[in-house]
């Protein structure tokens, strides 16, 4: 990832967008430390866009990309035997 610092931001904001557009991400520091990071929006778009709501949503769309993607896994049989089904305490 490329680092450019608030003075350079400052400076010229223009290349500094330009990189993150060419590159999705940006990072600006201050005395050489972490501050920010510029995301393209792209970038922004595919870390915050179609977004589902809970884990049951995000297995069955895992699920669905496993299918799609034509992976002969079933992950009912990969994690059949995951769950203890012992009495457990007496």
């Amino acid at each position: 990832m490329t680092q450019y610092s608030i003075d350079q931001v400052q400076e010229n904001p223009e290349s500094v967008i330009k990189a993150a557009e060419r590159e999705k991400a940006v990072e600006i520091t201050r005395q050489g430390k972490q501050v920010a990071v510029l995301l393209s929006v792209e970038e922004y778009n595919r870390l915050v866009g179609e977004k589902q709501s809970g884990f049951g949503a995000a297995l069955q769309r895992f699920r669905q990309e496993l299918t799609e993607e034509g992976l002969e896994i079933n992950p009912d049989e990969v994690f059949k035997d995951v769950r203890d089904r012992s009495p457990g305490r007496e």
